[in-house]
C-alpha cells in the first residue's frame, strides 16, 4: 500500500520532554482513495432498539401514511410520514419487515427485547440468554481498537431476565452492562486516565494477580460442586474471564493515548429528562467513537420494555408513553400518534447517518463501511412477528440498498438470525450461521 508523506495514522501522537499528547482526527490521517486497500478501512457495526413494535396500520387504512412501511408503488415504494427523512439516503437504505425470532413466538409480547441480537430461547422457566451478535464480532475486531464494543442504554446497567437494559451479552449469555451517563461515556471514550501511568499500570497488575489467583483455585472447586452448581460456577468463572480480558486490554493501551475530542461541541450536560437532545448526544458519541477508531461496535438500547424512563421520551412531543401509544394504536387517531414518535425515531437515525455519509474515508465515507441496524422486537404491541427493521450502510462491504424487503410468507416470518448472520458474513467474521439461522439473506448484498 502507498503512503504519502503526509499521511498520518489515526493514533499518531507528538513526543516531546516525556510527554505524549494525542492528535485530533485529521483528514491527512485518512488514505487516500486511490491508494488504500479497502481492507485497510474499518469495518463498523451498529445496531439500536426500541421497544413495543411501530405504527403497522392496513394496507386499505385511511392513516396508512403514517405506518413504518413503505408504500409499494408498482415496482417501486415511496417512503411514509414516518420513513421520509431518509429520502435523501435511499441509496444507502433498506427498509425490511417478515423477520422474527421462531423462539420469541412462545414469549410474551413485551419480552423480546433481551433476544433482539442473540435469538435465544426462553422456554419454560429457562431464561439463560445467548452471546449477542455485537459480540460475535467484538471479538473479532476488538483486538484493533481501545474498547472491544460501546454498550448504550437510555435506562443504563442491564435490568433483569425479559426486561434487559442492554442489547449486548457475553459469550456465556451475561448481559453487559450498559452506559447512560453522557458525560460518563465521554470519559470513559476520550477521558484522561485517574492518576499517574505508573499508578495505573500498578493497579492493572495488582487486578491481574488477583485474577490468576481466582482462576487457579476454582480448578480445584469446580470437581466439588453437583451439576447445577457446576452451572452456576461456569457463568462466574465466565465473568471473571471478561474481566480478565478487560484488564488485558488495559494493559496493552496504557501507552497509546486517547483521540482528541473536543467536548465543546457536544451536550454532554443532556439528561433522561429532554429525550430529544439526549438521543442527538447518544448517537454523537457512537459517532466520535466510530471516528476516532476507539471501536468498531456499537449498540444502543435506545428505550427498554417497561423502561421507567425511556418509556415517557415521546412526551417530549406531547405524546404519551411509548407503551401506552403502542396499545391505543388501533383506536382512532392512534396510529398518527404513534406513527409521529416513530418519525422521530427515524428523523434520529438520518442525523447519524448523514453524520456518518459526510465523512469522507477510503473510497467512500464512513457510512460505507459501516452496518447501521435500527428496529423493534414487536410489530403491533404483543405481535412478535414481522419486526419493523431498517438497515443502512455497507455499500463497501458489498452490501446493496435502496430496497424494501418482505421475508414472510403468509403467517410465516424468516428468522431474524438470517439478517444478523449476514451482517457478520459481510463484515467477514462467520460464513457458519449464527444462533438459529437457516442460511442468509441474498438479496440485500451484492
Amino acid at each position: 500500500m502507498t503512503r504519502k508523506s503526509w499521511h498520518l495514522d489515526r493514533r499518531s501522537f507528538l513526543k516531546g520532554s516525556g510527554v505524549a499528547l494525542a492528535l485530533p482526527f485529521l483528514e491527512c490521517m485518512q488514505l487516500g482513495a486511490k491508494e488504500s486497500r479497502q481492507e485497510d478501512i474499518p469495518k463498523r457495526l451498529c445496531s439500536v432498539y426500541f421497544p413495543y413494535g411501530a405504527s403497522v396500520p392496513a394496507d386499505n387504512h385511511a392513516d396508512r401514511d403514517w405506518g413504518w412501511f413503505p408504500v409499494r408503488e408498482g415496482d417501486s415504494f415511496r417512503y411514509t410520514q414516518v420513513m421520509k427523512s431518509l429520502e435523501p439516503l435511499r441509496r444507502s437504505v433498506s427498509v425490511i419487515g417478515g423477520l422474527s425470532h421462531p423462539s420469541g413466538l412462545h414469549i410474551g409480547g413485551h419480552d423480546t427485547g433481551d433476544i433482539f441480537l442473540t435469538g435465544a430461547s426462553f422456554k419454560g422457566a429457562n431464561y439463560r440468554n445467548s452471546v449477542s451478535f455485537d459480540q460475535v464480532a467484538a471479538e473479532k475486531f476488538g483486538s484493533k481498537t481501545r474498547f472491544s464494543s460501546l454498550v448504550l442504554s437510555s435506562d443504563g446497567g442491564i435490568g433483569m431476565p425479559t426486561r434487559s437494559k442492554t442489547l449486548s451479552f457475553t459469550q456465556s449469555g451475561q448481559p453487559i452492562p450498559a452506559l447512560d451517563k453522557p458525560r460518563q461515556i465521554f470519559e470513559r471514550l476520550f477521558g484522561d486516565e485517574q492518576g499517574s501511568k505508573e499508578q495505573t499500570r500498578r493497579r492493572l497488575a495488582t487486578e491481574a494477580s488477583m485474577l490468576d489467583l481466582v482462576m487457579e483455585q476454582s480448578k480445584s472447586l469446580r470437581g466439588k460442586l453437583g451439576k447445577q452448581d457446576q452451572l452456576k460456577y461456569d457463568e462466574y468463572l465466565s465473568s471473571v474471564r471478561d474481566v480478565e480480558k478487560r484488564v488485558r486490554r488495559s494493559e496493552a493501551w496504557l501507552e497509546i493515548p486517547k483521540a482528541n475530542v473536543n467536548e465543546e461541541e457536544l451536550e454532554l450536560s443532556a439528561s433522561t429528562d429532554a429525550p430529544l437532545e439526549y438521543i442527538r448526544v447518544m448517537y454523537d458519541l457512537m459517532y466520535l467513537a466510530f471516528q476516532t477508531d476507539s471501536t468498531r461496535v456499537a449498540t444502543y438500547m435506545l428505550s427498554a420494555m417497561n423502561g421507567k424512563v425511556s418509556n415517557q421520551f415521546p412526551r417530549a412531543l406531547g405524546l404519551s408513553s411509548q407503551h401506552d401509544l403502542a396499545h391505543k394504536a388501533g383506536k382512532p387517531g392512534g396510529f398518527p400518534r404513534q406513527g409521529k414518535w416513530n418519525q422521530c425515531l427515524i428523523e434520529n437515525l438520518a442525523y447519524f447517518l448523514h453524520r456518518l455519509d459526510d465523512t469522507p474515508e477510503g473510497d467512500g465515507t464512513m457510512l460505507d463501511n459501516s452496518m447501521i441496524l435500527l428496529g423493534t422486537s414487536n410489530s403491533r404491541t404483543h405481535n412478535n412477528r414481522n419486526y419493523p427493521l431498517v438497515l443502512a450502510g455497507g455499500a463497501n462491504l458489498g452490501m446493496k440498498h435502496g430496497q424494501f424487503l418482505t421475508y414472510n410468507k403468509g403467517n410465516e416470518d424468516q428468522p431474524m438470525s438470517n439478517l444478523l448472520f449476514t451482517l457478520l458474513n459481510r463484515m467477514g467474521v462467520s460464513d457458519t450461521g449464527f444462533s438459529d439461522s437457516s442460511g442468509d439473506l441474498s438479496e440485500l448484498y451484492v
